[in-house]
């Protein structure tokens, strides 16, 4: 072969590696998604269509199945609860099956945590996490992304004393539902000005997926100067 063939071959070749790449960068995180989305659908019909009755299926009438009415069902279930805990007979029974929870020892503890966590979750006024933060940690020039989620309150404030403090989720990676809590001097941390779903990113791709990297760097703290 001549060195133009040689050449064409070379750059063909290497065309059709990058076309492949640039394929599987736009198919699999939607085929991905796609795919977790239709298993959890799957998971929710499963669990609710166990518990309907046969003749309420939509089998039963219709000649074909209806993917996701087990979620329609939860979401129609939710929202039902919703409206008659709003109300006045709603809110007594709520009271009433609370006070009955109260006194089980170990249900009371369980059933006030998880309550906790559901409320700061998914209440409108105060966001779970409120901004992405970056905490010396776990030593001097070492550097993590964190998330404040509030002030320092209760024994901990008053064992603490004078500093002022606040709560940091300290998240691992890939998987940020796991991590950490650390009690921070106000001072010593560094608010960043990206939002906490950019931060969120960064911390999922284990630092490859840079949030705004187009108009943005992330700000490099205390770096050594090179001898």
């Amino acid at each position: 072969m001549t060195d133009n063939q040689n050449k064409f071959t070379s750059n063909f070749w290497s065309r059709i590696r990058r076309y492949f790449i640039a394929g599987l960068l736009i198919t699999a995180p939607i085929s991905l998604t796609l795919l977790l989305a239709w298993e959890f659908i799957e998971l929710i019909d499963t669990a609710v269509v166990a518990i309907i009755p046969q003749r309420y299926h939509p089998e039963s009438v219709l000649p074909f199945s209806i993917p996701g009415f087990g979620l329609l069902i939860v979401f129609v279930t939710l929202t039902a609860i919703g409206a008659f805990t709003a109300g006045l007979i709603g809110r007594l029974w709520l009271k009433f099956s609370e006070n009955v929870l109260g006194r089980m020892p170990v249900i009371r503890s369980i059933y006030n945590a998880l309550k906790q966590i559901f409320e700061t979750v998914f209440s409108d006024t105060n966001r779970s996490f409120k901004d992405a933060v970056l905490v010396e940690y776990p030593k001097n020039d070492m550097w993590v992304i964190g998330f404040l989620t509030g002030s320092t309150k209760g024994e901990v404030e008053e064992k603490i004393g004078a500093k002022v403090l606040v709560n940091v989720f300290v998240p691992t990676t890939p998987n940020p539902t796991s991590g950490f809590l650390v009690f921070v001097d106000r001072s010593k941390i560094h608010d960043l000005d990206m939002s906490v779903e950019d931060a969120l990113k960064l911390v999922i791709s284990a630092g490859i997926v840079v949030p705004g990297e187009k108009n943005k760097t992330i700000p490099v703290i205390n770096q050594p100067e090179r001898k």
